[in-house]
């Protein structure tokens, strides 16, 4: 029974692309791993970039710096 995370920023991720991140990490699974779609969770955590950081500061304040060029 696996179970797959997929994190990402909860900004302008649409749920075509969220039903296309399911069915290829489904499909992921049933190919390399012959495992039963039936039986494979997926499941998307939406974070707000706030709370998402790295290189020792949040996404929203790595984006400001970078637009402000």
């Amino acid at each position: 029974m696996p179970y797959i995370l997929i994190q990402v920023t909860d900004d302008g991720v649409t749920q075509e692309q969220k039903d296309a991140l399911i069915a290829g990490a489904t499909d992921l699974m049933v190919t390399v791993l012959n495992k039963d779609p039936e039986a494979t969770f997926v499941v998307i955590d939406e974070v707000n970039p706030d709370n998402w950081g790295h290189g020792g500061e949040a996404v929203t304040r790595r984006r400001r710096r970078a637009a402000a060029g």
